[in-house]
This record gives structure tokens, C-alpha cells and sequence, in this order.
């Protein structure tokens, strides 16, 4: 006698699924052999699928303060006075030429080199000394001007402790022959006036997170060196941004004199001389000297979701490159993306064609989130089963007998159907991907991963993630659609071919209490001993257990349990950092010490920690970010990229002055292991990869594509 199971979703509520159609899919991940030959035209990175950069709220005023809260006041003028050494300041050295009251001084690639080296080892001004203005003030912001206002002080004028260099490439063309940090003149020059700087600060609307702005605000600033093999072009340039320093100087009276240098050498003596600060070559392509931001994003992405084995001969990874050796390697490649449809007959084909069949077969699914309750059907349903069950075959070289197929070709679903089965093909080597490795394969690797070992649907999301150590983004739609396909799941599995229908049923029916709260994401790994999450993983202690983490590190927010949790577990395993709004003003490096000796605790502890805030991407992300950057001995730079791939598909925000304290802490960092290693070493310990302009400026270009 034939059983049948039912498909019923489960009420949980779905918020709505963005959808990554029209988004264009990320490249073939790039490899560490192949980072220094690939054409930059051809190898940028493009947006990565269902991406999103999350609203981060700044926070109530504290209450005691009847005015927006502000930062400390200006700064005296004897401190600011306190700028860094320059090796272009005094100009004295350098030929020059004359036009009335303008002065261009010539540099050759040997300064050049010189001063951008030399600049990378001067302390940054302290996070106070720049902030607000860094933010964007403009004068006829009044939001922007209200809330980092006193109503008592006058607004905070232009630093005059800043003095960096900004590299500028007089024909704006940066996709080949770029120097280290140099920018277009579009990103500083007003086109529509002669000699004048860009107004770059918003005139509306609020923001901590001008990340746009940084290039131009830094421009104004610095002493500039224009560099172009057009000798004209880029004395026109000069002269042009040394009477917009000029009339900037009268504006600002209190400002230092910055000057403007102009370099017509030949690129290719900086590609001969002076490979250390060429980021891309006279070819277009990547040199590898210089960090940039989207290839190391790439590199760590594709680091982290490199193809594992999830379950025999089946594995898991990101979209490898067409005709590839990686390519090479699996018999049949299922590619997961919102245009992917049902088809588990051709999969059939495959198990049942010729033993003797060598071609690579390439398959495509639905994404995760793409199959939306309660309107998927019972087709929908029996071909998500139907392609596990041809998945587990063909891995197996295995076919089920006749008798388990009805004379309509449907599955017969008696009890013994399952156990049966034959071996007559070679097993097939499987790849499940995506663009990005995780996002839009989830769905099918965590309902795979349940059929093939008999786990139900929570053991096996938490499984692959915890036992086979693969991240993935799922959504709150793939919880009720996996939830609901949970007892055909085991049902039908062959591992659960000798279980009973009340056996299975008492398999799902008891859900661990986490799973109710699931949003779909787990907390992010960052480290083995740190995660970064949201408030609504820290009010789910269950699935932090469950995951291994038990310790809380709580960012300005503080997890709202049940009565007796707190007690149960355990109030030394909780610290929570208070009064640190994502305001652009609060500090957050004063807690850096306390958060990360917590952190380590939890380490030597052979235990993990969730850090969060309210939306695990400004205030949290800051801490881990901090935490990677001392562990790893990385720059903030690629700390950064660390952490935001690791975030998955949410874009991590910390705002302006958090981003500019992590790079003071770089400094620290240095310091602490110059005295450390070299107690007796009088070289300077500290030693920037990239300049706050250029980092800023990347951050933009990355968020850019994501923006809505």
C-alpha cells in the first residue's frame, strides 16, 4: 500500500524577498597567480547578487543634553598648528615656474616616490582635530549643521593641522597608468569654472557616512602633483588647481599654504623605478603593489567559499571560470540563480544515459528566496525532492530499481521504495553554485544536505554551517519553504529508508525553539571565535548555543531575554558598551581594549562571541574590524575587506569617524609592535598601505552598485 506526504507551509512571516533580477552577477572569482596579469577593463568587479546596505539609526540624543549631541571643541590653534612633515613643504627645492602670484614646482618620480613614503609614516591628526568637518558642513545644510552644532560655538572651520598629498592624473583617464591614490580632476576641479574647486560638502539631507566626499575635502588640503606624459595638459591642469588653492586661501584665511607640483617623466620611469607606488601599469593591468579594495574583496570572497564537499561527490562553491581547470574537475555543474528553473528530468537523463558519457553537463535552479509561500505548488514542491533524489544517484552511480517508478513514470512512495537501488553507472562529481558561492545556492545545498544525510531541516542548517564550515545568506522564505518539505525530505531520503512515517513525523515535529526566530542568517563567521550579528540574533540565546557561542558582546544595544536567561547564561559571558550611538560623534576606540580583551576570553575559552549592535554592520563591524586588524596583523584596508566579505550579503557601514578611528588604530598597532620587536630601532613605526582620501573613495566605489 502507497503512502503520500503533504506539503503544508508553516505560518511564519515572510518579509519581502529583494530580489537580485537585474542585478548583474559577479565574474569568475580571480586567483592569487592570476591578481597581477588580469586587465582591469575586463576584470573589475561587478555588484554581487541580493546585496544590501542596511539603515543604521544614530540613536536617541543622550537625555541630560538639551542640545544635539556634539563633539569636544575645537581644537586651540597651537595644537593644530602641529601639522605633519611634508618632504613637499617648504617647496624651496624645487625648480619652479611663475605665472603673477601662481607658482607650479616641478617633481621628478623620485620625490614623487619619496613623498608619498614619507607621508605614509606621519601620524594621522587625532579623530577630534577633524571631525565634524570631515562629515560635510555646509552652510546652507541646516540639518547637517544642527545636529553636529553647538548653539553656543560657531561652526568648526577647516582644519589647518591637515597637510596630505593628492595625486591627480591630468587626462582623468585611471584605468590604466595610475599612481598610488591618484584621482581624476572631475573628482576635485569645478568643470563649469576656471580654477575652482568642487563645493563637494551636501547642501541637504543628513549623513555620516559621506564616504563620496572624502577625495575632494582631502584635495583642498593637501599639496597637489599632477603627473601626465602630455606635457601641456598638465601644466594647464596645474595652473588651473593653483589658482583654485589660491582663491580657496582667500575664503579661508586661516588656512596653510598648499602647493601645486606638476610631473610630465615618462610613466614608464615610475614601472622602472618606482613599482612600489603603481597601482595599474601602462597595460591596464593590476599590479599588485598597491591594495585595491575590490580585488581584495574578491580575494576574500573567493578565499571563504572556495568549493568543499558537502555530502559524497556533491560540493558547494562559487560559479567557477568558464573553461577553467576548476571547471574541469565536476561532471555536472547546477547553477543557482533567479532565472534557474525545475528540472530534475534532466538530471534523470544524465543517471540514466550512457555509462560512457564524458561531457561536463551544465544545469540551472532556482535561487534562494525565489520560490516565495504560500504560492508555491505541489510541482514546485516534488521538484525540489525529484532533483535531490537524482542529485544522491548520480553521485552514488546508483538508479532506483523499476519497481519504484509507477507506469506514469511518478516515484511510488511505499515503504520499502527507497531502499532499493542499483549500481549501474559511475558515480558523477557534482558541483551546487552561484556567483558568489553562497547566496543563491542556499536553498538547494541546505535541502540536499538534510535528504543526503537524514537530518531535519534545523540540524541540517546548522550543520552545514557549523560541522562542513560553509557560510551561506538565507532568506526567512527559505525557512517556511525547507521547514514545510522537511518530512518528504527524510521520507524520501535513502538514508531514512529504514525509519517509519511516525518515526520521521516525531523527527520534524519537535523543532529546536530557535528555529521559530530564525530570519533565515545566521550570525556572521568572522573569525571561528567571532561572530558579528544583529539585535536579533543577540534575543535568540538558543541559536547562539546551538552554534557554539557563548559569550555576548553587546555595541551600544543590549538584547532584551526572557527572565532567568540571563542568570542561566551566565552574566560574565555579557558585556555591553553603552552610550555609543551610530552618530558620527560618539568614539568608540576608548572601548577598543575592553571589547577585544572580552573577545580573546571567549578564545582562550575554546568558546565564540557574538558582537553586535542593533544592525551588525557600523558599530559592531567596527569592533570586529578592530579584532582582525591586532589578530592578523592586517591594515585597516584589508581588515576591511576581511570583514565585509565575511558579512555576506549585509554591506558592513561603519560611519566616517569610525572608519578614520580604525586607521588611528592601525597607527597604535604599529607602534605597540615597533616597541615590542625594535625597542632600540629609530626608524618610525608607523606606515599607512593607503592615505584616508583613497580609502574613503574605495568604500564609495564599492557601496556605489548597492545604493537604492
Amino acid at each position: 500500500m502507497s503512502r503520500t506526504m503533504t506539503t503544508v507551509a508553516l505560518p511564519r512571516p515572510i518579509p519581502p524577498h529583494r530580489s537580485s533580477s537585474g542585478i548583474v552577477t559577479l565574474s569568475s572569482p580571480i586567483s592569487l597567480e592570476t591578481i597581477n596579469t588580469q586587465q582591469v577593463s575586463s576584470a573589475a568587479p561587478v555588484p554581487i547578487p541580493n546585496k544590501h546596505i542596511p539603515i543604521c539609526p544614530t540613536g536617541p540624543a543622550h537625555p541630560h543634553v538639551r542640545e544635539p549631541n556634539t563633539p569636544p571643541p575645537s581644537p586651540g590653534r597651537e595644537d593644530e598648528r602641529r601639522h605633519r612633515s611634508s618632504l613637499l613643504h617648504p617647496p624651496d627645492k624645487f625648480d619652479h615656474l611663475e605665472a603673477g602670484s601662481l607658482a607650479l614646482y616641478k617633481i621628478h618620480p623620485a620625490d614623487v616616490a619619496a613623498s608619498l613614503d614619507h607621508l605614509s609614516k606621519q601620524p594621522l591628526p587625532e579623530p577630534s582635530q577633524v571631525f565634524p568637518w570631515f562629515h560635510g558642513l555646509h552652510p546652507c545644510n541646516q540639518i547637517q549643521q544642527t545636529f553636529f552644532s553647538t548653539r553656543s560655538k560657531p561652526m568648526r572651520q577647516i582644519p589647518s593641522c591637515l597637510r596630505g598629498i593628492t595625486v591627480v592624473k591630468a587626462d582623468g583617464d585611471l584605468s590604466t597608468s595610475r599612481l598610488k591614490g591618484a584621482i581624476a580632476p572631475s573628482e576635485f576641479m569645478n568643470p563649469c569654472a576656471d580654477g575652482e574647486f568642487i563645493e563637494v560638502d551636501p547642501r541637504q539631507g543628513f549623513s555620516v557616512r559621506n564616504f563620496q566626499i572624502q577625495a575632494a575635502k582631502t584635495a583642498i588640503t593637501s599639496d597637489i602633483i599632477v603627473y601626465g606624459e602630455d606635457v601641456g595638459l598638465v601644466r594647464k591642469l596645474g595652473w588651473e588647481i593653483a589658482s583654485a588653492q589660491s582663491k580657496w586661501r582667500r575664503k579661508h584665511e586661516s588656512l596653510p599654504k598648499y602647493n601645486t607640483f606638476i610631473c610630465v617623466s615618462p610613466f614608464r620611469d615610475f614601472e622602472k623605478r618606482h613599482s612600489e607606488i603603481v597601482s595599474i601599469d601602462s597595460e591596464g593591468r593590476l599590479t599588485g603593489a598597491v591594495v585595491d579594495f575590490f580585488h581584495q574583496e574578491r580575494l576574500e570572497m573567493y578565499t571563504m567559499t572556495k568549493a568543499t564537499e558537502v555530502s559524497h561527490n556533491v560540493w558547494m562553491g562559487p560559479t567557477p571560470e568558464p573553461e577553467g581547470e576548476e571547471q574541469q574537475q565536476f561532471d555536472v555543474l547546477i547553477e543557482c540563480s533567479d532565472l534557474g528553473r525545475l528540472n530534475p528530468a534532466a538530471l534523470q537523463v544524465i543517471a540514466e544515459g550512457p555509462n560512457d558519457d564524458t561531457r561536463h553537463t551544465y544545469l540551472d535552479f532556482p535561487s534562494s528566496g525565489s520560490i516565495l509561500p504560500p504560492t508555491w505548488s505541489h510541482a514546485e514542491a516534488d521538484g525540489i525532492l525529484e532533483t535531490c533524489k537524482w542529485l544522491w544517484h548520480l553521485s552514488h552511480g546508483t538508479l532506483p530499481s523499476k519497481s519504484d517508478t509507477d507506469v506514469d513514470g511518478d516515484s511510488n512512495m511505499s515503504d520499502t521504495s527507497e531502499a532499493t537501488e542499483v549500481e549501474t553507472n559511475r558515480p558523477r562529481k557534482i558541483l551546487i553554485h552561484c556567483a558568489d558561492g553562497y547566496t543563491e545556492s542556499t536553498m538547494l545545498g541546505i535541502a540536499y544536505f538534510s535528504y543526503s544525510t537524514g537530518r531535519p531541516v534545523p540540524q541540517a542548517w546548522l550543520e552545514l554551517h557549523t560541522m562542513m564550515k560553509r557560510n551561506f545568506f538565507a532568506y526567512p522564505t527559505d525557512v517556511s519553504l525547507l521547514t514545510s518539505i522537511a518530512p518528504r525530505l527524510l521520507h524520501e531520503s535513502p538514508v531514512c529508508a529504514d525509519k517509519s512515517l511516525l518515526e520521521i513525523t516525531n523527527l520534524v515535529k519537535h523543532e529546536p525553539k530557535w528555529i521559530a526566530s530564525l530570519d533565515g542568517s545566521f550570525p556572521s563567521r568572522i573569525l571561528d571565535y567571532m561572530y558579528l550579528g544583529n539585535l536579533g540574533h543577540a534575543n535568540n540565546p538558543d541559536l547562539l548555543r546551538a552554534m557554539g557561542i557563548k559569550q555576548i558582546l553587546s555595541v551600544g544595544e543590549t538584547a532584551m531575554w526572557r527572565d532567568g536567561e540571563l542568570e542561566e547564561w551566565g552574566e560574565d559571558n555579557v558585556l555591553a558598551v553603552e552610550k555609543v550611538q551610530d552618530n558620527g560623534i560618539d568614539p568608540l576606540t576608548k572601548e577598543f581594549e575592553k571589547c577585544l580583551e572580552f573577545i580573546d576570553r571567549g578564545r582562550r575559552n575554546g568558546t565564540a562571541t557574538l558582537v553586535h549592535c542593533r544592525v551588525g554592520v557600523s558599530r559592531s563591524a567596527t569592533i570586529c574590524i578592530a579584532e582582525v586588524m591586532r589578530t592578523m596583523n592586517l591594515s585597516f584596508p584589508r581588515a576591511y575587506c576581511f570583514v565585509r566579505a565575511r558579512r555576506l550579503n549585509v554591506i558592513i557601514q561603519p560611519h566616517l569617524r569610525f572608519a578614520y578611528e580604525l586607521l588611528k588604530w592601525e597607527e597604535m598597532l604599529q607602534v605597540r609592535r615597533h616597541r615590542a620587536e625594535n625597542a632600540y630601532d629609530a626608524r618610525h613605526p608607523v606606515r599607512r598601505e593607503l592615505e584616508w582620501g583613497e580609502i574613503a573613495r574605495e568604500i564609495a566605489l564599492m557601496n556605489r552598485p548597492y545604493a537604492r
